[in-house]
Parts: structure tokens; C-alpha cells; sequence
């Protein structure tokens, strides 16, 4: 095997054998591959493509260059995973709503990426919360409440961290099939019985057309089934934020009001449908809704309530969280409402704009290693179609000083139309993908 020979494999359009490709992921992991030579190899497939049975080949070689976990539950293992968005928090919700429908959650997950909010990132703006997880505390967690929301490992696919870096430098990035592996590997490693795939489509989303989304939801669908595990995917709405609230400390929020207060809106509403997509994949529900009608009714009746609460101490914050949530949480040194500047309808807004917003308030990182401030963010965020008044409140901004909320005021007012009603609002979810 030999690294420049596989590079010119995939330069003339061909996809490299399966022993080739595991060389090669070998090869990242121990750093016999030079920088130079993973550059080539990324730009090699961004350029030319894998087949798809390469695809499949590469994203098993990553995930086994480190450590793949085996369970003895009596239940099964579910996982989902999101292509990012502002305002999708649903991740806190949907693994503890899950335990509480007897399945077993070990969800490894990540932090911000440009625009997006990480949920480990919104994890730590609970006081104490620690992430960083060992494989014996995550199977105690996995015992105990049957969810945790941690970050990857050292161990955990460690090809895909040397190979990511390499593709944010060399502007390789959005290649469907490096994709595909990059969050596969990382996925499969934590061996799910079943996934479900959460591809967001337009203006806060990375994917913004039907196409690029769909060929993402497909690639990702047919590598894991291919792979062994049940997936499927939904392809849902992500032209207006989420939650009503962008920013780690005030979506944490926005989760506690649908886990204690049986808050409604789309938020919940998605939470129950890529929840009960998961039982029927697990066989714990004969229909979808049958399984969404599950996950609600532990959102409403405490059961999710108490395993996120359990999972919150265990990862050392507040033993009272659920309880006293608004007590915990950090908060912002300025908070200015948003006035509409004229009356009319939410016509439409820049979802990938806000979010930036919220990154640029400390919300999120400029480089690699900013410290976020968690209190930071806009909330009570309004929505598409809504009706609004001269003077109306917006939005509301959550900024460390007046000059940050200067800044953010004006990036909100210019993401966010006011006009005519829209003819017609974008559906919750746009399609599935199995």
C-alpha cells in the first residue's frame, strides 16, 4: 500500500480497493499519511467522488481506527444525529425521551460549527456539566438513566479528527462522500441498533436546495443501512430557527419549558416525530404515530423530565436542575428588546445570518479556541406568518455590553423582512428518506 498510489487512483476517477482505503484511514490515525498527503486524498474525492460502495468502505476503515462499543442492555441502542441548524436543541429532549420509552441513548455528540450552536457547547452552560465522559462512566450512565449526551473521545474515530482538520484547511469540506464518513464513523462507533438523521434544508441550514439535502439524506442512509444499522432519515425545515431562542444558556431554557412546563411549538413537535421515526426502527412502536404519541407523552408527564435530570448530576451539574433551572442558568448583562420598525407579517429571515449574530455575541467561536460566554444570544425570536405592529417586540437581545447589542440589533433587523404574509409557510418536515 502506498499512499501516493492511492491518490492516483482516485485522480483518474477511480475508487480505491477496501484494503486501499483502510490503509489509508490506518494511515491518518498513526500519521504514516503526511498532511501533504491527506490534502491530496481530500481533494482527490471532493473532485472525482467515491463509489458507493467505497463510500461505505471508507466510513467503516475510520470508524474502526479506534475504539467501536459493544452493550449488553436490555434494550436497544438508538441515535440520531442533525446536519446543524440555529435554534435545535432537540437532542436534549429526544435522548432522555427515548430512555423513558426503554431504549438506551448513548448520543455523542459536538460542538458549534460557523453558524450552528453545539449541543455539548449548550450542555456546559449548565453549572458543573463536564462532557468529557470515559468509556466506564458512560456505560454506568448507560446502567443508571439510560441516556447521555457526551463529546467523543480520544479513541472514538480518531482518523476522522486528523482528516477533518486537514478538509477545513484545504477547502474540502463539502464533499458528500467525506461528509458521509465523517459523521458515520463517529455515529457507528457507538454501535446503535438504529439511527434516525435529522438533514436540515434552507437559509440556517448547511444544505439550502431540496437537492443538496435529499443527496445528503440518501448518502447517509444507504452507507449505514449498508453498514448494518436500521436508518433512515427526514429532511425538515430550517428557514426559520427552532426554538424561539438562539444561544446555549437560552436554548437549555427553551428545553426545560418543554420538559417541565409540557411547552408546545415546533420544537416539541420535531422531537416527537424523530423520536417516534426511532421506535418503529426499534420495534418499540407499530407506527409513526404511534411512536411520536410515545415521545410526547413523556415530555408532558415527567418521565423525560427525570432521566435529563439524572443525566445533568451524573455529569456533574446542579442536583436540583429540573427544579430550579432558572436559578442555574447564567445570564446576560444586557438584555434590549428588538422593535419591528414597521407593521406587517414576518415575510421571511436569514437563518444563517442570526446565528452568526449569536457567534459574534460570544455565543459561539471565532477560532478554535475562544471561550463562549453562555449567556449571550437572542431569544422570544418570532415567527414566520406572525402578525406584528410598529413598535412590536422582535426579538430580545442578550448581549455582555451595549456596544455587542448595537451589533446584534442591527444583524437581527437585517436578516428578518417585514412585509406581506408569506403565501405559504414551509412545512415541519419536508420529506423522508429511507
Amino acid at each position: 500500500m502506498d499512499a501516493r498510489a492511492i491518490n492516483a487512483c482516485l485522480r483518474r476517477g477511480e475508487t480505491p480497493g477496501e484494503d486501499a482505503l483502510r490503509w489509508f484511514a490506518e494511515g491518518l490515525a498513526s500519521g504514516a499519511v503526511s498532511d501533504a498527503q491527506a490534502g491530496a486524498f481530500a481533494m482527490a474525492v471532493c473532485l472525482q467522488g467515491l463509489s458507493v460502495e467505497g463510500r461505505r468502505a471508507l466510513t467503516l476503515a475510520m470508524r474502526d481506527t479506534g475504539d467501536v462499543l459493544t452493550w449488553d442492555l436490555d434494550g436497544p441502542v438508538l441515535d440520531k444525529h442533525s446536519t446543524g441548524g440555529v435554534g435545535d436543541c432537540v437532542s436534549l429532549l429526544l435522548a432522555p425521551a427515548l430512555a423513558a420509552c426503554g431504549a438506551y441513548v448513548p448520543m455523542i455528540s459536538g460542538r458549534g460549527l460557523g453558524h450552528t450552536g453545539g449541543t455539548l457547547d449548550k450542555l456546559e452552560a449548565i453549572p458543573g456539566v463536564s462532557t468529557s465522559v470515559s468509556e466506564d462512566r458512560l456505560r454506568r450512565m448507560m446502567q443508571d438513566m439510560g441516556c447521555a449526551v457526551v463529546g467523543a473521545t480520544a479513541q472514538i474515530a480518531p482518523a476522522d479528527k486528523r482528516l477533518y482538520a486537514i478538509r477545513d484547511v484545504t477547502a474540502t469540506v463539502e464533499s458528500l462522500d467525506l461528509i458521509t464518513a465523517s459523521i458515520l464513523s463517529k455515529k457507528l462507533a457507538a454501535s446503535p441498533d438504529a439511527l434516525v438523521l435529522d438533514v436540515k434544508i434552507g437559509s440556517g441550514a448547511f444544505m439550502k436546495t431540496a437537492g443538496d439535502a435529499r443527496a445528503l439524506a440518501q448518502s447517509l442512509c444507504d452507507t449505514a443501512n449498508a453498514a448494518g444499522c436500521k436508518t433512515s432519515a427526514l429532511i425538515t425545515d430550517m428557514n426559520q430557527p427552532l426554538a424561539p431562542a438562539l444561544g446555549n444558556a437560552l436554548e437549555v431554557a427553551e428545553v426545560m419549558r418543554v420538559l417541565t412546563g409540557g411547552a408546545s411549538g415546533p420544537l416539541a413537535e420535531i422531537t416527537a416525530i424523530l423520536g417516534g421515526e426511532l421506535l418503529v426502527l426499534a420495534g418499540l412502536a407499530a407506527d409513526a404515530e404511534e411512536g411520536a404519541a410515545k415521545i410526547t407523552a413523556t415530555l408532558t408527564d415527567g418521565r423525560a423530565a427525570e432521566r435529563f435530570a439524572k443525566m445533568i448530576a451524573a455529569m456533574g451539574g446542579p442536583a436540583d436542575f429540573a427544579a430550579k433551572w432558572q436559578d442555574h442558568l447564567p445570564g446576560a448583562e444586557v438584555v434590549r428588546e428588538v422593535k419591528a420598525p414597521a407593521a406587517g407579517h414576518a415575510a421571511a429571515m436569514n437563518g444563517e445570518a442570526l446565528g452568526l449574530a449569536v457567534v459574534a455575541l460570544g455565543g459561539g467561536r471565532m477560532v478554535e479556541n475562544d471561550r463562549i460566554h453562555p449567556g449571550v444570544g437572542i431569544s422570544d425570536i418570532v415567527r414566520l406568518g406572525q402578525q406584528v405592529g410598529a413598535g412590536d417586540t422582535l426579538a430580545r437581545i442578550h448581549a455582555a455590553s451595549d456596544d455587542a447589542a448595537d451589533m446584534a440589533e442591527a444583524a437581527f433587523l437585517a436578516a428578518i423582512a417585514i412585509g406581506d404574509a408569506p403565501d405559504d409557510l414551509p412545512p415541519l418536515v419536508h420529506e423522508r428518506i429511507s
